[in-house]
Parts: C-alpha cells; structure tokens; sequence
C-alpha cells in the first residue's frame, strides 16, 4: 500500500484503497490524463482573495484544475483577476475561464482577441463548450485548434444547460471523438454546478445507475472523460462504479478534502471492508 506521505500524519499510515496517488506523493507539477490518479477539477463561483489562498494552502495539492466559473472572470477586478490566476500556476495548478465566456465571445464573433486576452492574463486551460450555444462540428474543432496552438490546454464539455438534457451515447461518441482529434485532453460531462435534472442526473440529483452502466459498457476506457459531480452523493456513486481514480469536476471548494478522504477510504463511504467478514458482523463491532 501507499503511505500518506508528506503530510502531517503519521508516516506509516497507509490509504485503506491502497491504490490513489497525487501530485502530493507523486512530485508531478500537474496530473495528466495519463497518470493513473483521478483528477479533481474545483468550480470557483466568485471566492474571495483570502477564501482562495485558504483554498489552496489547505487542499492545493489535491486540486489539478480550477474552473472560474461561467462567466464571473468577467466581472473581477483585473488585479484581482490575475493574482488568482498567478497563484495558481504558482501551486501548478491549471486554471481556465467558464464555458459559458468562450460561448459569449463566440456569439459576439471576438473569440480569436479573447483567446489572445486569456493567454495574457495567464490562464493555462480554457473549455470549449456550446451548453447555451449552437456550435457547428466544424467551429468547435476549429476552436480547440486556435487553443492548442496558443500553447493551451483544452477541455471540452459535453451537453446542454436546459432542464432535462439527457446524454445520448452515439453523440457522445462521436463528439468525443472529434474533439480528441481536434486536441482536446478531455471531455466533461456536463451537470451544471447544481448537478440537478442534467445529463446522469435527475430533477433530485439522483445519478442515472442504468444510464452509468450503458456508459461504462460503451466506453471501456473513461480516462479521457471527466464527470461533473458537485454533490457529494454523485462523487460517491462514481466513485464506487469507477475507482478512486475518476475524473471528477466542478467539486465546491469546500469539498476538496472531503472527496479526496472518500478516494482514498479514509470515510466511513468508501471505507473497504475486509471480504472475509460479514457486513453485519462489522456493524456489531461498531456499534
């Protein structure tokens, strides 16, 4: 098993899973698609200076990517702006605009001067996206090709905003697809920062475990998709269909260290029990 490492913790003190890494154990300035551990991708809808330096002196070594989210980039201070962007690459984290930015300068026929303005300001990482929007094939691959080629990395998501978008797979597939060759590293699933009524996700929040298992069966290899999941009981769902190691976005910045003890056993809801015992003979012990 993989001892928690580098913490403040006891050094032998094992991960009950045995199996997650992060960029704390490993020494990677960022997890890639590549690397066997579970990226956890955090939505920021307007923290403060102070609540965001919190956020990363205490959970920056289990966040790969902050997402400002929608269109709230627009609406801070420049100097604001670009002290958050700056801390984060400083605890190499990737940070991106929302989607819904990108969808707007498209609409307006600037998306070219914002991609320009999104390197100078420093972001590493921007989404493409037609959650509000009608994008044609051809403009959403033309657009994660203007990113890449400015040296970004480029995410995609997709789905529809609108109440009661339901994910079908043959679309999936073949924007997923497309969107890898055009460049993209991943692919989100959209559920919005609610998680409600959208894409696994009904009007309660409750995941589709049919629709998760047609997924599973359809794509053997989830690596290249990430799952957005903002309420604790979707993480855990994905978590106990998929592995610790599961892409998991739009987490609340307070949840952090919460999803990352549920990936690694260290709660009581992915805490694994030894085969050998009986489940009731368990709880008698803890009761």
């Amino acid at each position: 098993m993989e001892a928690i490492s580098r913490t403040g913790w006891h050094p032998l003190l094992c991960d009950p899973i045995g199996e997650r890494e992060s960029r704390r154990e490993t020494g990677r300035a960022a997890a890639t698609v590549e690397s066997t551990c579970g990226l956890t991708m955090v939505i920021d809808k307007g923290l403060g200076w102070h609540a965001f330096c919190d956020l990363l002196e205490t959970s920056g070594h289990y966040i790969d990517c902050i997402k400002l989210g929608f269109g709230t980039s627009a609406l801070y201070a420049e100097e604001l702006l670009e002290s958050k962007i700056r801390l984060a690459r400083r605890y190499e984290i990737r940070i991106m605009p929302g989607g819904t930015l990108l969808e707007t300068a498209v609409r307006q026929d600037v998306a070219d001067s914002f991609l320009d303005r999104v390197c100078k300001c420093g972001y590493d990482t921007i989404e493409v996206s037609d959650g509000t929007i009608e994008l044609s094939r051809a403009r959403r691959s033309e657009l994660i090709r203007d990113g890449v080629k400015r040296g970004l990395h480029v995410y995609t998501e997709y789905g529809k905003k609108e109440q009661g978008f339901r994910i079908d797979l043959e679309a999936l597939a073949a924007t997923a697809e497309a969107d890898w060759a055009a460049g993209a590293e991943l692919v989100s699933i959209e559920a919005r920062e609610s998680g409600v009524g959208v894409g696994l996700f009904d009007e309660a929040g409750r995941c589709s475990e049919d629709e998760l298992e047609q997924i599973r069966r359809r794509f053997p290899d989830l690596s290249r998709f990430l799952w957005e999941a903002p309420q604790k009981d979707q993480q855990l769902t994905l978590l106990r269909a998929m592995g610790c190691n599961v892409n998991l976005g739009n987490i609340q910045p307070t949840d952090v260290l919460t999803l990352e003890a549920m990936r690694r056993g260290l709660r009581s809801d992915t805490f694994p029990l030894p085969a050998e015992v009986p489940v009731m003979e368990v709880y008698d012990y803890m009761i």
